[in-house]
């Protein structure tokens, strides 16, 4: 035995049944009952291995609440809403958000929030930081939230959902799965036989893919949920996440470890694995069981859209001169589309029903502005 139990247990799955499909491998590394990254620890911050935006600034969290006041009044201002978020942190983002809400008092009073968390320590975390909010309950899944207009808020939610990866060979697309070399080291393989008629369900640009090509591909199953409820139950989704607007070919499975890249075989539960979300796929799907989709936009577009900028312009105002500095570091972070920006890589995409024609951030410029 070593001091890395999942890594002791995976490999004594792979050789008592073969080896393990990829997202097998990504749903055990997150979500093993005793030694899942997810299930174990505080990830995000300075001393965890990631930051997220809500981490980042006060204002994302902030108008993101805005543009829930925003589509609760096209909704017609129901007397009563649910707001959701999946993976919710430390409730950074809805703490944020709340802030914002208490301006409009009647909102405010119509509100019951729901997190849908499965670990424990950052529920704990969650709870503290929302210990004044009366409404509150958690949620292992959304399946569990009750009924009732709802929006629904899912920053960096997606990523981490496990993937199929497929991988091209002469005779076809097999499945990509997780092996063990002839030193008894994890390492990626291919089934033996190819997946058949695979390559009929590929978007046009995949299909054309050369020898070696990986393609990734998610389950529809957590975004019809969502696109079913807000058709059928009033409401709209928010999804804020790292990925490509168009299903492509490329490889994107990868660990993330004290904020750098790290080798996603390597220390299985001690790391972040995650893979980049195919935005084509999840409007494709909602749309498939009649919900309406909005954008996908650009992050920075999106945050410029409902007013970062004015919102960080009367922080700075009030603020001291190191404080403004901070603000405008955020800002940048947030919006910029360059090295170290989250404004080009991030994507925004909406879900409603289908009578809400147009969102705050999601429809065209003029029409954002106006709501």
């Amino acid at each position: 035995m070593t001091d890395q139990p999942l890594l002791d247990e995976i490999k004594a799955l792979i050789k008592s049944s073969g080896p393990m499909p990829v997202w097998r491998y990504m749903e055990l590394c997150l979500m093993h009952p005793r030694y899942g990254y997810y299930v174990s620890r505080d990830p995000l911050g300075r001393e965890g291995d990631f930051t997220t935006a809500p981490e980042v600034s006060q204002m994302f969290g902030e108008l993101l609440g805005l543009w829930t006041a925003s589509v609760w009044k096209q909704m017609g201002s129901p007397q009563f809403l649910r707001l959701i978020e999946l993976g919710p942190g430390r409730g950074t983002m809805m703490a944020d958000a709340l802030r914002a809400l208490r301006v409009l008092p009647p909102l405010y009073q119509a509100l019951h929030v729901h997190m849908v968390e499965v670990n424990p320590v950052l529920r704990e975390r969650q709870g503290a930081t929302l210990s004044a909010v009366r409404n509150i309950s958690w949620h292992d899944s959304i399946d569990d939230v009750p009924d009732g207009p709802s929006i629904i808020l899912a920053n960096e939610y997606f990523d981490v959902l496990p993937i199929h990866q497929m991988v091209r060979l002469e005779n076809g697309w097999h499945e990509r799965v997780i092996e063990l070399d002839g030193n008894g080291r994890l390492q990626f393989g291919a089934a033996p036989e190819p997946t058949p008629r695979f390559e009929v369900l590929l978007p046009p640009l995949v299909r054309a893919a050369p020898v070696g090509a990986v393609f990734e591909w998610r389950p529809d199953g957590e975004i019809m949920k969502l696109a079913t409820r807000v058709r059928d139950q009033d409401g709209a989704a928010l999804i804020i996440d790292y990925g490509h607007l168009r299903s492509d070919a490329g490889d994107t499975f990868q660990a993330i470890a004290r904020h750098t890249f790290a080798d996603p075989l390597k220390a299985p539960g001690q790391a972040d694995v995650t893979a980049h979300v195919d935005f084509q796929a999840l409007a494709r799907a909602a749309e498939d069981v009649g919900a309406r989709v909005h954008g996908p936009v650009a992050q920075g577009d999106f945050l410029k859209r409902i007013g970062i900028d004015t919102r960080a312009a009367a922080l700075m105002q009030k603020a001291t001169p190191e404080v403004a500095t901070d603000i405008s570091i955020a800002l940048k972070r947030l919006t910029d589309t360059g090295r170290g920006g989250m404004g080009s890589m991030f994507k925004v995409l909406g879900i409603s029903e289908p009578r809400l024609t147009g969102i705050a951030g999601l429809s065209d410029l003029e029409q954002a502005g106006g709501n």
